[in-house]
C-alpha cells in the first residue's frame, strides 16, 4: 500500500472535515494500520473517535482493502 494512495483517499475526505472546522493529517502507515492526526475542531471534539472509525476508517477500507485500521496519534 503506497502512501500516495492513502493520501489520495484522505484528500477526498478532507473537505467534509474542513467544513466542520477540522482537518486530518496522514502521519504514517505501519503495515495495514494508517496513523493520522486530527486537527482543528476535530482535535478536541467528543465525536472525533466516531469520525475516525465510522468515517475515515470506513472510507479508507472501502477504497484500499489493505487497510486494517485507522488510529489517531
Amino acid at each position: 500500500m503506497e502512501k500516495e494512495q492513502v493520501q489520495s483517499v484522505i484528500d477526498k475526505i478532507r473537505p467534509s472535515l474542513q467544513a466542520d472546522g477540522g482537518d486530518v493529517e496522514l502521519v504514517e502507515i505501519d503495515g495495514g494500520v494508517v496513523k493520522v492526526r486530527l486537527q482543528g475542531a476535530c482535535a478536541g471534539c467528543p465525536m472525533s473517535q466516531m469520525t475516525l472509525k465510522n468515517g475515515i476508517e470506513r472510507i479508507l477500507k472501502q477504497e484500499l482493502p489493505d487497510v486494517t485500521s485507522v488510529e489517531s496519534v
